[in-house]
């Protein structure tokens, strides 16, 4: 398999500057680069660039596939939308970690596995992703929940960092993902029934009420809507915008929901191997069911065309009698089709013996037409239900 590596960076807060997209075209003669996008797919050879530095003076987005198995996302907060202390709660482990800069706060997460044997097309994947972004500066913390669930998935005995990882708070709505995160899981590859197990003791998702919002804009201090502005104005909009609605929502986004118990990453994992193990075998009941119905069907359908069979009478052995005169090989297979179900026919009404003596009239019938015949052609021999090319020169 040929090599293969796609890194994909977006600009989301702010646009890049020409000096900006100059100083990035260094790094890569080849490479998109747009006002908001920096994309270079490679075959041979690698990056010269640093992702994390690109990340900290440029970017609010990254996606990292290569062929080989390695996945990576990294997204970047201004420090007034994200935490760092919180961010650290869910991101501690090789697979989820928190890099901090002096203006941002930067959520790593990171998988490396055993590759694929099919090709994957990254092209396209990280924008459908950017609103989880969005949607945790405004203080939805499921895209956190789900990096922790990654170090918590990928942990083991061996890695200390998890084996005893207790939970963090559990955001509401991890039974019924958004898009934006249902592609960061897939991406990521977190196991469905790890975040099956996890969701249980999530409370729905409730979309926050921004009834008030304007009211409450308006009554901001002027100095403090003037720099806010001058935000807006500096390309910083969507930075203003996540500020505004978090501060203004509160803490009602992303409300926490625990259990009775603490639980851990050995827990969590063990109850997704359990609930794999039931779903599996749920799975298999389900197909043995469908194959049972779907023979029980055929046979029902079996028995109908012997009913037939039977009602025609002598009319199915008038057709064999036609099929073999026309001495084609497809109308021999036809015949020897019919004549297996007249065999089972004849099974069933306990006629066998009769059968049997018609066929091999059938079959002397047969020879004697054969032998008869100027050209020689394929004889049909209906003992053996099939047509066998023989000359008819002699008997055999």
């Amino acid at each position: 398999m040929s090599e293969y590596q796609y890194y994909e960076f977006l600009a989301l807060d702010k646009p890049l500057t020409d000096k900006q997209r100059a100083e990035l075209r260094k790094l890569s003669s080849r490479a998109d680069i747009t006002a908001t996008r920096f994309v270079k797919e490679y075959n041979y050879g690698d990056f010269r660039g640093s992702p994390e530095k690109l990340m900290e003076r440029y970017f609010d987005a990254f996606l990292y596939l290569a062929n080989w198995g390695t996945r990576r996302l990294m997204f970047r907060f201004p420090r007034a939308l994200l935490d760092a202390e919180v961010a650290r709660q869910y991101c501690h482990t090789d697979a989820a970690s928190v890099i901090e800069t002096s203006d941002h706060v930067i959520i790593s997460l990171y998988l490396d596995r055993d590759p694929d044997n099919y090709w994957v097309e990254a092209d396209g994947r990280l924008r459908p992703m950017v609103q989880a972004r969005s949607d945790l500066a405004t203080g939805d913390l499921r895209l956190l929940y789900l990096a922790w669930l990654l170090g918590a998935q990928w942990g083991g005995e061996d890695d200390e960092d998890t084996v005893d990882d207790t939970e963090p708070p559990v955001p509401a709505g991890l039974g019924d993902l958004s898009a934006p995160l249902r592609a960061i899981a897939d991406f990521l590859e977190i196991d469905k029934d790890l975040m099956a197990v996890a969701a249980e003791t999530s409370p729905p998702f409730e979309e926050p009420a921004d009834h008030g919002l304007a009211e409450w804009i308006t009554a901001l201090p002027a100095a403090e809507k003037d720099t806010l502005l001058t935000m807006v104005t500096d390309g910083e909009g969507a930075q203003v915008q996540a500020l505004l609605l978090r501060r203004f929502r509160g803490s009602s986004t992303g409300a926490m929901g625990r259990s009775g118990s603490v639980r851990t990453a050995t827990r969590l994992r063990a109850a997704a191997e359990r609930r794999a193990a039931e779903r599996k075998k749920a799975e298999d009941l389900r197909r043995r069911e469908e194959q049972a119905r779907k023979a029980a069907a055929r046979a029902a359908a079996y028995a109908k065309r012997l009913d037939e069979l039977a009602a025609g009478g002598e009319a199915p052995w008038k057709q064999v009698d036609e099929m073999i005169a026309t001495k084609k090989t497809s109308e021999y297979d036809r015949a020897a089709a019919l004549l297996r179900d007249l065999r089972a026919l004849a099974k069933r009404q306990g006629e066998e013996a009769a059968f049997a003596k018609r066929v091999l009239d059938l079959r002397v019938q047969t020879r004697t037409a054969s032998l008869t015949t100027a050209p020689p052609g394929p004889v049909f021999y209906p003992a053996t239900g099939g047509a066998h090319p023989v000359t008819t020169s002699a008997p055999p």
